[in-house]
This record gives C-alpha cells, structure tokens and sequence, in this order.
C-alpha cells in the first residue's frame, strides 16, 4: 500500500509493506522501476501515522521517529542505514566518520556513500546528515537542494 502526501521538500509517497514502511520516494515518482508498491490507500493505520510523523518533524516537534521500519538491501548497507539513525537530530557525520563507526578506514568511505545513496527510507533513516569530510554537501539521492532544506530545518529547531 501506499499514498502520497505534501511537504516542504515536495510530495513524498509512504510505501508500507506487511505493516512495515519499506520506502519513502521523493517526487518525481519512478514507477517503471519495478518496486512493488501495491494500491494506493491513503486511510492505512501505518501510513497516516507515517504521515503524522514526517507532519511533526517538519514542523520542527519530532526529533526522533517510532515506525517500523524494512528497508531492502544488503547486509552491508542495512549497516550502514543502522549508523544513520545513530546520527542524532542537527548533528552530521562524514561518509569517513560512518566508515570508522563500522569499524572500517577511510577506504570505505566510497561504499558508505554508495549504500547511504540507495538508501530506500529517506529522512526517516537520516542519509540527509551525512556530508563530505570538508563539510560539505556531496549527493543526495532526492537532490542537494532538498539535503540542504532538511539541515537546515533541524539546525534552526536547535537554536
């Protein structure tokens, strides 16, 4: 099941799949990609309360999400999107820095920024806060304009 619903860095479709939210896709939608999405059924319990959430922390009240959560992947990247929740609220983290978290150098820098792309649960699993090792903004699957947008929110609901 799925639906659609408005935010600050555009529509965002909520993907759920056996009561777990297995995607969030930033418009424009792909829908020959061949993911599996089911109908689209926007009173789901998960899906409102999905919608809920990402209501409230874009309104800068939820630091923190309660969903479940399955995204698909492989196990290394699984790691990876686990060292992304670990990045607290207003805070980032080099592709380096999640490399040495996983008790990897920085060689792996490269794979950390190739998993924390493909990760499918954006903003809820926070690929937004990881930066370059100088600071700045490198990739973002949903475009750097929409990385920048999400810092920023949770740098002004800091201060």
């Amino acid at each position: 099941m799925w639906t659609v619903i408005d935010s600050p860095v555009g529509e965002l479709r909520l993907v759920e799949r056996d009561d777990t939210i297995v995607a969030i896709e930033f418009s424009p939608f792909r829908d020959g990609d061949g993911r599996v999405r089911g109908d689209r059924d926007d009173a789901h319990p998960l899906l409102v309360e999905t919608a809920r959430q990402l209501g409230a922390y874009f309104d800068r009240d939820l630091t923190e999400f309660d969903l479940p959560l399955a995204p698909v992947g492989s196990d290394f990247q699984r790691r990876v999107w686990d060292q992304l929740v670990a990045i607290g609220y207003g805070e980032t983290a080099s592709y380096g820095q999640v490399a040495h978290r996983l008790g990897m150098t920085n060689a792996a820098s490269r794979a950390v920024g190739l998993a924390n792309g493909r990760n499918p649960i954006p903003i809820v699993i926070p690929c937004h806060r990881v930066i370059g090792a100088n600071g700045t903004l490198t990739g973002y699957a949903g475009g750097l304009e929409r990385k920048q947008l999400l810092l920023e929110l949770e740098q002004d609901a800091l201060f």
